[in-house]
């Protein structure tokens, strides 16, 4: 992990990989903090009634020894996929460390998933066992039929037809268990992409992923793990970014986790938590910070750090931030398959608010072409990481041809483009499939989301390219108003001179949609491709009259 360096050159000069032979995450995030300090709080969990539990990292290690046993004495095995399909509640956490005791590979499934979504990632990760809650059961019970290799159903909250009550199995088990002698190389976890770019493929992630994302965790966080330290995030552990951005990393460092059912973000209650327990460390995405800025009288706040991440935020977010919570924002960036790569934390580095940062320590990024030859500073390509890295995904789950697809020579490609600064700062330009060609310029959307948001009628913005005869695409606005405006044609037309007058000509949207929400993934990232099939979908009826 990085020192105690006064800067992040010094950070980044000094480091160096040192990943065991034989590393189980399991002993890593609880097992040596139950021996050193076993009272110390690891989870604290509000429910939704507001009932308050806190957990010791002795009982979540007893309880996982109890998972773990329970799911051996019901066949999972090394290799076994487990299904997760919970929210922010005790048993996720706790299901899986029991996976990583047993070398089995946990699967978490966010509990915002239909059926479709569902039979999608169980048909394809075929797990051996299943645990939920009752809420979520019937999704699983209906697909069951469909699933012949699922032969354990388990019920945090009583058992049901075809499903046993997990808490009661558990009572007939050991609270002791031999953690597997798992190899740094061998499987953990097998989390989908998010799908914003096409069908949701399986990461698979080694063990020594954990160690992986430690440095960026570390830097985003101002050298996580000091005296007084209390980490929580909106984001479902169902995501990389709930549970190895925040949950495990913070468990690494032996420092408590606030935790409680997640669903669609209520800025006022995200505030009441943070205030009400003390939250000293937050993770959230730029649309939620937004979200927040709209709450008229907010309590009083104590955060010493805040990470953001996701999307890029421009530096109207970023003052708005500095200015109601008292501190820098810090940045994140990385994907499903190659997670916590880059960071922006002005405390450590000279603040480029916009950019997506420098490669965390460990991590070597740069700018690539198709071929993975590097690009110099100031050219537009690939954003790519080089291999071999930690964090890097072991494969797409049963796609070889992806897993190649996804490398050129030894550089992942993130599927995002962007440049590089001569300082060596990371700028998104967008994603491959959401960067705009009109009148042979290619546009990055960010960019123009950015300069809508600093309008004082703009409180989120989507900008997409959509068909156009003339320029092959021009850009189109969804813009969602914040509290207080209401559409016309006349602010349609301000805010199209707004941007136009900022950022030019070829940049402003011709067209502005007003929309009352927009359409993001279960981590809060906007989907611009919804948008962007949307518009192909309506143009498409227009022609065919």
């Amino acid at each position: 992990m990085p020192g105690p360096a006064a800067t992040y050159r010094e950070a980044y000069e000094s480091f160096a990989w040192r990943i065991p032979a034989r590393y189980n995450i399991a002993r890593d995030v609880v097992d040596r903090h139950a021996a050193a300090a076993p009272e110390n709080p690891a989870l604290i969990h509000e429910d939704g009634d507001g009932r308050v539990r806190t957990y010791s990292f002795r009982d979540i290690q007893r309880l996982a020894n109890r998972c773990a046993n329970t799911l051996r004495a019901h066949g999972v095995r090394a290799g076994d996929r487990v299904a997760i399909l919970l929210g922010q509640v005790p048993e996720a956490a706790f299901a899986h460390v029991a996976c990583y005791k047993l070398g089995a590979i946990a699967m978490p499934l966010s509990t915002l998933f239909g059926e479709e979504a569902l039979a999608y990632r169980l048909t394809n990760g075929g797990p051996k066992a299943a645990l939920t809650d009752r809420a979520s059961y019937p999704k699983l019970a209906v697909l069951r039929p469909s699933l012949p290799g699922l032969e354990t159903m388990l019920l945090i909250d009583g058992a049901d037809s075809g499903a046993l009550d997990l808490h009661a199995e558990m009572a007939k088990a050991s609270d002791t268990f031999s953690n597997a002698a798992t190899r740094a190389e061998d499987p953990a976890l097998l989390v989908y992409t998010s799908g914003t770019t096409g069908p949701p493929k399986g990461a698979l992630h080694a063990h020594r992923a954990m160690l992986g994302h430690m440095p960026g965790f570390d830097l985003g966080h101002e050298r996580f793990g000091q005296d007084g330290d209390l980490a929580w995030t909106h984001a479902d552990w169902a995501w990389l970014a709930g549970l190895m951005n925040l949950l495990m990393p913070a468990w690494w460092h032996g420092k408590p986790v606030l935790a409680c059912r997640t669903g669609k973000l209520d800025p006022e209650r995200a505030y009441h938590l943070i205030a009400r327990h003390g939250v000293r460390n937050a993770l959230l995405v730029p649309t939620m910070l937004r979200m927040m800025r709209q709450v008229a009288e907010p309590p009083a706040t104590n955060l010493r750090t805040l990470l953001i991440g996701g999307e890029p935020a421009g530096e109207e977010l970023h003052a708005w931030a500095r200015s109601r919570f008292g501190i820098s924002v810090n940045e994140g960036f990385g994907q499903t398959e190659c997670n916590a790569v880059l960071v922006h934390a002005p405390a450590l580095m000279p603040a480029r608010h916009g950019s997506l940062g420098l490669p965390a320590p460990g991590h070597v990024g740069a700018v690539v072409d198709d071929s993975g030859s590097e690009l110099p500073a100031g050219v537009q390509g690939h954003i790519a990481f080089r291999r071999p890295d930690p964090v890097m995904l072991l494969e797409y789950w049963r796609e070889p041809a992806a897993t190649r697809a996804k490398f050129a020579g030894d550089w992942l490609l993130t599927g995002d483009e962007g440049v590089r600064d001569d300082e060596g700062y990371f700028w998104l330009v967008g994603r491959v499939d959401d960067v705009i060609t009109s009148a042979g310029y290619r546009i990055g959307p960010g960019e123009i989301e950015h300069c809508l948001e600093r309008h004082p009628a703009v409180a989120m913005a989507a900008a997409v390219g959509v068909p156009d005869p003339l320029r092959t695409e021009i850009v189109k606005a969804f813009v969602v108003l914040a509290d207080g405006w209401r559409p016309s044609p006349e602010l349609e037309d301000e805010i199209r001179s707004f941007v136009r007058e900022r950022l030019a000509a070829h940049l402003y949207p011709r067209e502005i949609e007003f929309a009352p929400d927009l359409p993001r993934t279960a981590t809060g990232k906007i989907m611009r491709r919804v948008l962007r099939e949307r518009e192909i979908e309506r143009l498409g009826r227009i022609s065919a009259l």
